[in-house]
């Protein structure tokens, strides 16, 4: 008997170490942040308690009743069986049944430490449940249902576990992370390097890759990988990538709140710093556009005072910051030639590519073609003119990096299989601006049917639903086949279509990408242009 009780608890300690797996995916992807973790919960109560979840506590619990209630000293070993039976069948549904993650669980040290801590708290009530029962009792053997049907509760609701070990960790994990922090800041700063700041609410990423290329032609550049751009992210890229072999440092700052600007650009001591774009992008986390505008700018409070500041001069909230900087200061656009130091005309986009004139004013125009999709990337190509220019490249080592560049992994990528389906691939996040600019490079596939697939833009706080109807108007005018995927998310944009009369038989609503790549089997054509706007993290999956 003694041996089915064992098997029956460790069958137990796996399930409960499933559940706070799961539960650490999603600590990871809210940023370790526990009121975010928190909000996920109250949000998705449906895939924090799963169907199989909730049935097998049902199960077990009025088992245990039935057991406490008729014989509970009853010494048998059907008791441990029926547990360790139950606990198997739905040890095995689960992992038959287990969803495959676009962004699986990282074990990062933080995350082992994480996990550790939890599962150190689950065994504690473990042997703690077990202790009172037996100095209650006095043969805990004789009173199994009453003890089992104790920790059938603790399973349903091991998943907090992560967050009482995210909050009892967290001084460990500050004096960790600050630490890390002071080594890269004051290595950096001991180097002899030219380090630039990119921030913006987009096009940051993508102007980061665009620089590093256009710089390669003269300068050995080092750039923060992907979407590193927080203070662990950027200090571990110094910390164990950044040496004296480099001249140029480029790294991309990410906010989500006022002050975050300033802790990265204190931690990578720019001497340039580049602002992008201001939109409502992580509206929710900042509440308004002042707030953005102000977090942004931290970067250029940050630069010395020979620092110089390059704007996007034809975002509106950018040229306001860029009007009351007295630090030297380049600006760039399309649409305030004038007022610009840098600016392209000559303009010409379609589905192959663009190409345009390129005027540095320091400097004189050179006619430049570039691969990359879309108008709002030749403003990012600006940007990464300007720090040329200031790094004193000249206009042909400048057009040799533009005719280099790549597009960016998920940003507006051109996919072509050979099968004669067109696929552009602007996966990486979506706002206002980006979402438009996407389809107007779907739309510059003139003989092609386009289709989109897009579960829409987040993080937009208020204005979250307006700007998603729009993106539905937008979205009838351009397409003929949409796929939108979260019945309840794209709600706002299957009403923006029906504005339009929008062909309902042309509309597909699916719950997951993995769906909507299903209906693209059965819907695609040779000569179709397919966009995916927006591919959202699985804690934003509808069930």
């Amino acid at each position: 008997m003694q041996i089915i009780v064992s098997l029956y608890l460790l069958f137990w300690l796996y399930l409960c170490g499933l559940k706070i797996r799961q539960s650490l995916h999603i600590m990871q992807l809210e940023g370790y942040d526990s009121d975010k973790f928190l909000n996920w919960i109250e949000n998705n109560k449906d895939r924090f308690h799963t169907r199989n979840d909730k049935i097998y506590t049902i199960v077990l619990i009025i088992i245990s009743v039935i057991l406490a209630v008729t014989s509970p000293i009853e010494k048998t070993i059907i008791y441990p069986l029926i547990y360790a039976g139950i606990s198997i069948f739905f040890l095995i549904k689960n992992n038959l049944e287990k969803e495959e993650s676009k962004k699986p669980l990282v074990f990062t040290p933080r995350a082992k430490r994480l996990y550790g801590a939890a599962y150190f708290l689950l065994v504690f009530d473990l042997v703690l449940t077990i202790l009172i029962v037996r100095w209650i009792t006095k043969d805990i053997l004789s009173y199994l249902p009453v003890w089992a049907g104790i920790l059938t509760v603790i399973y349903y609701f091991s998943s907090l576990y992560i967050y009482g070990a995210n909050f009892i960790s967290k001084p460990v994990e500050e004096r960790i992370n600050k630490r890390y922090y002071i080594q890269a800041s004051e290595k950096i700063k001991k180097m002899n390097i030219y380090s630039i700041g990119i921030t913006g609410s987009y096009g940051k990423t993508s102007t980061k890759y665009i620089s590093e290329t256009i710089l390669r032609e003269k300068y050995k550049v080092l750039k923060t990988p992907e979407s590193y751009n927080t203070p662990m992210g950027i200090s571990k890229i110094i910390n164990n990538e950044l040496s004296g072999e480099y001249d140029v440092f480029i790294a991309e700052l990410g906010a989500s709140k006022t002050g975050d600007i300033d802790e990265v650009a204190k931690l990578t001591n720019p001497k340039l710093g580049i602002i992008t774009s201001i939109g409502p992008c992580h509206l929710e986390t900042f509440k308004s556009i002042d707030n953005i505008m102000r977090t942004k700018y931290e970067l250029i409070e940050n630069l010395p005072d020979d620092g110089i500041a390059i704007f996007n001069y034809d975002n509106e909230f950018v040229k306001k910051l860029a009007d009351k900087t007295f630090k030297e200061k380049v600006l760039y656009g399309i649409d305030n030639i004038e007022e610009t130091d840098v600016f392209a005309t000559g303009i010409h986009v379609d589905s192959l590519g663009s190409s345009f004139t390129l005027c540095i004013k320091s400097l004189g125009t050179i006619e430049c073609k570039t691969k990359l999709l879309g108008r709002h990337n030749i403003l990012n190509i600006l940007a990464g003119a300007a720090a040329a220019s200031i790094l004193g490249l000249s206009l042909d080592e400048i057009k040799r990096g533009i005719s280099k560049l790549e597009p960016v992994e998920h940003r507006l990528q051109l996919i072509d299989q050979g099968t004669g389906v067109v696929v552009i691939d602007d996966a990486f996040n979506s706002n206002p601006d980006g979402a438009k600019a996407a389809l107007d490079v779907l739309n510059s596939f003139t003989d092609r049917r386009k289709i989109i697939v897009t579960p829409g833009m987040i993080e937009l706080g208020s204005i979250e639903e307006s700007e998603n109807f729009k993106l539905g108007e937008y979205i009838a005018v351009v397409c003929d086949i949409a796929i939108l995927v979260g019945k309840k998310r794209t709600l706002p944009i299957y009403q923006g279509m029906k504005k339009h009369n929008f062909n309902e038989d042309n509309l597909y609503v699916v719950n997951s990408l993995n769906e909507a790549t299903e209906v693209l089997k059965t819907i695609t054509k040779v000569n179709d242009a397919v966009l995916f706007e927006n591919d959202l993290p699985d804690t934003y999956d509808e069930k």
